[in-house]
């Protein structure tokens, strides 16, 4: 953590200096508004938050609830998603709270009693080691706090403007041309599948608001994707289960660990929640009629305990205490747009959707949170770039392009895996099939298959082979390395934080000799993107944060020796910043690790954490090459 860079601190230093629209935000909702999002949920927040880095874009989020979600039905957060936090500036608070999952039990029927079941292997949630944190457990509306939060210590002074609801939006002509009218409301309680409106519930007097852009987070039931065409489609699994978080008392032994159950009456997918004492319990409840009508949701409570009971039999589970329950269908479904670039008047995408609004499906492969967080990550950044002036209008359609193929990918994923959760368990091809299954797709849900195409955003393979450890378009997997001015041992990637800066690591040739040509380069061409795209007046890394990375270890490395590029002048003082530069770790060597040529190596990563680039360090104008497309000149 870097501060007293403007001056002596005393105070909390994750609070940031406001600036811009952050400097005296006004309470009520402005008439003009850069980029409105709908909707306070894991996508809307983290887009949010985001956005806050960007001091001169007025963002604004409206949320019909009264104030903040109590209780959020989503828990699952995966190593990815705490990879997230890290650039948030809080993954090692969050996982002081959060329950660590580090491995899974599998009970299935006792081969010399059926109607029992036994546990029948247990694997390790996390054998590769494919990522440095954990999978954890925590309650969804502690996520979106610990963003909201965020959104507020930031330079922007983000916050959530409760009591609106969307009405209806037309996109017209001008600087702010999508009118979004909202209601507003009091009363309104509860999230998605849990949304209810209290029986004093009141609505009152609609407001219109112009805005550059919106963003749609508003969930499965979007009324903002009806409001540009959009819609939901897929199929139904007309399978129900019933889930419930839950006090209970139980001699079910792995009662704290995650746990899948297959038996002759069901299954159950079993998850510890934080806490030590909650646990969210998924019951198989069964084949629905597809004449059904939705009457499966009216199942009641007791027959959800019952059939728990009767699916972990011989053990017993006396519910003391439960916190929230619900029944639904397993369905997946997928939006046929993620923005509305078919729907406006000039084909300029000024409305976008994200999370349950475009994507679908069962909860019990714990991506639905994960997937909306990156959603929102990936367009926040963007939309500051653009309205900030740094990049082109087509830099928008990287949104789409980017996580509709997720999604798609999402939702082909969970299909495989819910249909093996409902299986019985004779109609598996083998007793180990959906451990198996599990362990081989171990990286996918975990958060860490997204791989982007070569676009604006993500280049060639031509030059791979350099850094084949950071595959393009992946996001960039971080390794111990020691950083020199202090000798402490840092994780490179954890200096990656949510500023909206893209991230350039130079690794060096063995003598350096090559590395200090790459860095004069950049230092003082004028075709160098530090040159052309840095705002005038602005710190040298106030743009591109470039570090160096020596083979050498950090005692044979001498600082003063270094660029200047590595040592650049910050803040108001022009103090020097001495975190630019970091050295191999005997025992884990990053050039090892990852298979960096020994010859020097650029990788390039976005604001978002995914490798846009690996570039040859004898060829530093092609860094310039690759930022052309991407930026403007200010």
């Amino acid at each position: 953590m870097q501060f007293h860079h403007h001056g002596y601190v005393s105070t909390d230093p994750r609070v940031q200096l406001a600036a811009g629209v952050g400097i005296d935000r006004p309470d009520d909702l402005p008439s003009e508004i850069d980029v409105l999002i709908v909707g306070s949920g894991p996508a809307g927040i983290v887009a949010a938050a985001q956005l806050a880095q960007f001091p001169n874009v007025v963002t604004r989020v409206v949320e019909r609830r009264d104030s903040r979600l109590v209780l959020g039905q989503a828990d699952g957060i995966q190593a990815r998603s705490v990879e997230t936090f890290q650039a948030f500036g809080f993954a090692q608070q969050i996982i002081q709270e959060a329950y660590q999952i580090t491995e899974t039990s599998f009970w299935t029927p006792d081969p010399a009693n059926p109607k029992n079941i036994v546990r029948s292997s247990v694997t390790p949630d996390d054998p590769q080691g494919i990522s440095e944190f954990p999978h954890l457990i925590v309650n969804q509306a502690r996520v979106i706090d610990y963003f909201a939060e965020y959104a507020r210590r930031a330079p922007a002074r983000g916050d959530i403007d409760y009591g609106y609801e969307f009405v209806s939006l037309e996109v017209g002509e001008g600087e702010y041309p999508v009118a979004v009218t909202l209601r507003k409301v009091s009363g309104q309680t509860g999230a998605g599948i849990n949304a209810a409106a209290e029986a004093n519930a009141e609505q009152g007097e609609t407001v219109v608001v112009h805005t550059k852009y919106v963003i749609g987070a508003d969930g499965a039931r979007s009324k903002v994707r009806r409001a540009i065409g959009g819609s939901l489609s897929g199929d139904q699994a007309f399978h129900a289960w019933g889930v419930m978080d839950v006090l209970s008392v139980t001699d079910f032994p792995d009662i704290r660990k995650k746990c899948i159950i297959h038996s002759e009456a069901g299954s159950i997918l079993h998850i510890p929640r934080e806490g030590n004492h909650l646990a969210r319990i998924y019951v198989d409840l069964g084949e629905v009629d597809e004449q059904d009508g939705g009457k499966v949701r009216d199942t009641p409570l007791e027959d959800v305990i019952a059939q728990a009971n009767a699916i972990m039999h011989p053990y017993t589970l006396d519910v003391r205490n439960v916190a929230w329950h619900s029944v639904y269908e397993v369905a997946h479904r997928l939006t046929d747009r993620f923005d509305d670039a078919e729907t406006s008047p000039d084909g300029k995408q000024r409305v976008f959707l994200m999370g349950d609004a475009c994507h679908t499906h069962s909860a019990k492969a714990g991506q639905g949170m994960n997937v909306s967080m990156q959603d929102g990550w990936n367009l926040g950044w963007k939309l500051g770039y653009v309205i900030e002036g740094r990049s082109p209008e087509s830099l928008l359609q990287t949104y789409s392009d980017e996580r509709r193929v997720t999604a798609k990918n999402l939702i082909d994923f969970d299909k495989e895996w819910s249909t093996l959760m409902a299986k019985k368990p004779e109609e598996f091809d083998s007793p180990g099939q959906l451990e198996e299954f599990y362990v081989q797709t171990a990286e996918f849900p975990a958060g860490f298959m997204t791989e982007y195409t070569e676009s604006m955003l993500t280049g060639s393979a031509e030059h791979q082979a350099l850094a084949p450890g950071f595959p393009l378009g992946k996001r960039f997997k971080s390794v111990m390395t020691t950083r020199v001015s202090d000798a402490v041992d840092v994780h490179l990637g954890h200096h990656h934080r949510a500023d909206g800066r893209f991230r350039v690591y130079a690794f060096a040739d063995a003598s350096g000799e090559q590395l200090n040509a790459w860095a004069e380069w950049l230092l003082s061409n004028t075709d160098s993107p530090l040159q052309r795209f840095t705002p005038l007046g602005g710190d040298l890394d106030a743009i591109f944060d470039v570090k160096a990375v020596y083979q050498q270890e950090h005692h044979g490395v001498d600082i003063m020796q270094a660029s200047k590029l590595f040592l650049p002048l910050t803040g108001p003082f022009q103090l020097v910043d001495y975190e630019k530069i970091y050295a191999a770790k005997p025992g884990e060597d990053i050039f090892e690790e990852r298979g960096i040529s020994r010859d020097g190596a650029v990788v390039i990563v976005r604001p978002d954490h995914y490798v846009s680039a690996v570039l040859p360090l004898t060829d530093p104008e092609a860094v310039a090459r690759f930022f052309e497309p991407i930026f403007l000149t200010p």
